[in-house]
């Protein structure tokens, strides 16, 4: 695992929390694979809140780019502030 600063662990939380978000998206930001996110997110968060996080994005298709619709060709939301 790539060494992360507090702000990029941040990110990765925030990003991984998003409903629309895919895991590809924070592999090709960060260079973490999806069970490095996993084992960051198990590592940062209070165990309740790993497991709540676990349980909503399991098999959810938004979270994994082979399942998201062809029509969403985007790795952010067009509401969503553009990162300097």
């Amino acid at each position: 695992m790539p060494a992360l600063n507090p702000q990029e662990i941040d990110r990765i939380i925030e990003m991984a929390w998003e409903d629309r978000t895919p895991f590809e998206a924070i592999t090709f930001q960060f260079g973490l694979s999806e069970a490095e996110i996993i084992a960051l997110m198990r590592r940062e968060m209070k165990a309740s809140s790993f497991r709540m996080w676990r349980k909503r994005v399991q098999g959810r298709s938004t979270k994994h780019s082979q399942k998201r619709s062809s029509e969403v060709q985007r790795f952010r939301s067009s509401n969503q502030s553009k990162l300097g």
